[in-house]
């Protein structure tokens, strides 16, 4: 149900007090397009149906190819060590649950126009919303620190300094979402987006058994094995898979990109676009990680995702090892920048505060002179 909203000076304030960004109303200014504020003709004809897709490309993709991070790459790569593609069949049953959670913090987004953490605040009380911002922070601050670490690890195989790199790299996520651009982050966005193709090279010159991995793919199994630690890593697949802050970070950037409810069979078809590339990123690392170490000494004995690219470019050709190493790197980055923007996004809703991609560093004076004097 639509959340009402009156205008307060510069504030916009819901029917249950929550101060939203005036940011958050204007024209859609994604990676690939514009859509005018007041643009509310009928989409006729394919030309203009896909130029307003690609004008709406973004949250999607963005959310999903974010959780393909590093964490994603050491348990993918474990999967794909310790027991072969026995276990590709799990991503193939999360499929529908990621489009389900995904779906609904999208539709809850363009009608609601709060953020996620609000509307927990809103529906649930002070308890359950301080509980699951709580939760959020700390997951989001362990899952930063796993996003540096696969940085250390794809540098190290570089061969390039991991103390500057990693410096370098914090100062550029910060510069991404500090421009006061919302276009300007979502292309450099959408440029880390298509970095992750970069496993697809890999997983063609590895060259997997086609017919194996289907079947894996669409047929439960089982592998041989101790089954608690079996079990243990299918929930680590479903929990690196499928994370909370996926929830907070596309309802808000929904909200943040000024998305309305009628571009909703857009985001749509962006979700599952982003969801096809979580699944070609998953199935290629499981895949060439079970054929590349199937009968060496190292088969069931995981290291860290670094330990794969060694045996890329041990085995394969320094090119391959390079390749998996700058798609560490890539999947590291986005998902840094996606986990760090839904903690902000939280605490902005809860604590009342404008927040917005189409914000200056510069603003954070004026926004919070005008928050004192409300108060």
């Amino acid at each position: 149900m639509p959340i009402d909203t009156t205008r307060a000076g510069e504030a916009v304030v819901t029917a249950h007090g929550a101060i939203l960004d005036t940011a958050h109303v204007g024209d859609i200014r994604g990676a690939f397009g514009t859509i005018k504020q007041g643009d509310t003709g009928a989409r006729s004809g394919w030309w203009h149906r896909l130029r307003t897709l690609l004008a709406i490309l973004g949250p999607g993709l963005i959310v999903m190819v974010g959780d393909n991070d590093a964490g994603a790459f050491s348990t993918y790569g474990q999967a794909g060590q310790n027991y072969g593609t026995t276990l590709l069949w799990t991503m193939a049953l999360l499929i529908p649950v990621l489009y389900v959670n995904q779906e609904m913090v999208l539709r809850l987004g363009a009608v609601a126009r709060v953020g996620h953490a609000r509307l927990i605040f809103e529906r649930f009380g002070k308890y359950w919303g301080a509980f699951s911002v709580i939760d959020l922070l700390l997951l989001n601050a362990l899952t930063i620190v796993t996003e540096f670490i696969g940085i250390s690890l794809g540098l190290d195989y570089l061969g390039v300094p991991k103390e500057i790199g990693i410096v370098l790299t914090a100062l550029g996520i910060m510069a991404a979402a500090g421009t006061g651009s919302f276009r300007r982050f979502e292309r450099v966005s959408m440029v880390l987006v298509f970095g992750s193709l970069l496993l697809i090279p890999i997983f063609l010159e590895v060259h997997p058994p086609l017919q194996q991995v289907a079947h894996d793919f669409l047929v439960p199994k089982i592998p041989e094995g101790k089954l608690s630690d079996i079990m243990l890593l299918v929930i680590g697949i479903v929990g690196t898979t499928i994370a909370p802050w996926q929830l907070f970070f596309q309802q808000s950037y929904v909200i943040d990109k000024r998305l309305t409810p009628r571009f909703i069979r857009y985001e749509r078809a962006d979700l599952w676009f982003g969801i096809l590339l979580v699944i070609i990123g998953a199935v290629a690392i499981i895949a060439f990680s079970a054929h590349l170490f199937a009968g060496l000494p190292g088969m069931g004995q995981f290291t860290d995702a670094g330990g794969i690219a060694r045996a890329l470019g041990a085995h394969y050709g320094r090119l391959q090892g390079t390749l998996f190493a700058l798609a560490l790197i890539d999947a590291s980055l986005i998902g840094a920048m996606a986990v760090s923007l839904s903690t902000a996004y939280a605490l902005g809703d809860v604590l009342d505060l404008k927040h917005s991609l189409h914000r200056k560093p510069s603003d954070a004076k004026e926004i919070g002179r005008a928050s004192c004097r409300a108060r």
